[in-house]
């Protein structure tokens, strides 16, 4: 059975990372937009790695739920690169609560059901989250233990 190392968010970042971690393992690359997927898995696949694709919204707990299931059916998920976000400049703030910070919930959850014994994730983060002031005690509480 293959070893799946899951890459949400198909930008510079999530790639490089899947180069560094990803020799002998299949690559299930995801993206909101499809074209986005099929270039970064066509410069994947040309530099010798095994890449399926697939497109995902991660604030719809289906989709990621979907996709789950997906990477669940090609083998064993052994990793999990979270890279999708957007910015100040792409999205308004709305959007990016919705999808950096309730959707990186939903990947962690829904991928922490399914990941294998002894798998790793990395979650990259925007530096979006730095421009308020800190949080306090509580807020950090809030969002480490409340479901997403």
């Amino acid at each position: 059975m293959n070893n799946v190392i899951v890459v949400i968010g198909a930008g510079s970042i999530g790639v490089a990372i899947a180069r560094r971690v990803s020799a002998g393992k299949h690559i299930l690359l995801a993206d909101l937009r499809k074209e986005n997927a099929e270039a970064a898995a066509a410069v994947l696949s040309n530099a010798g790695f095994e890449v399926s694709t697939a497109t995902v919204d991660v604030s719809s707990p289906e989709a990621v739920k979907s996709l789950a299931q997906k990477a669940a059916a090609l083998g064993d998920v052994t990793g999990v690169i979270h890279a999708a976000g957007v910015s100040p400049s792409q999205a308004s703030p709305k959007t990016i609560l919705w999808v950096d910070m309730y959707g990186t919930a939903v990947v962690l959850e829904e991928f922490g059901n399914i990941i294998a014994r002894g798998g790793s994730g990395v979650v990259i983060a925007s530096q979006s989250g730095h421009r308020l002031g800190a949080l306090t005690n509580e807020q950090n509480k809030l969002l480490a233990t409340t479901p997403s």
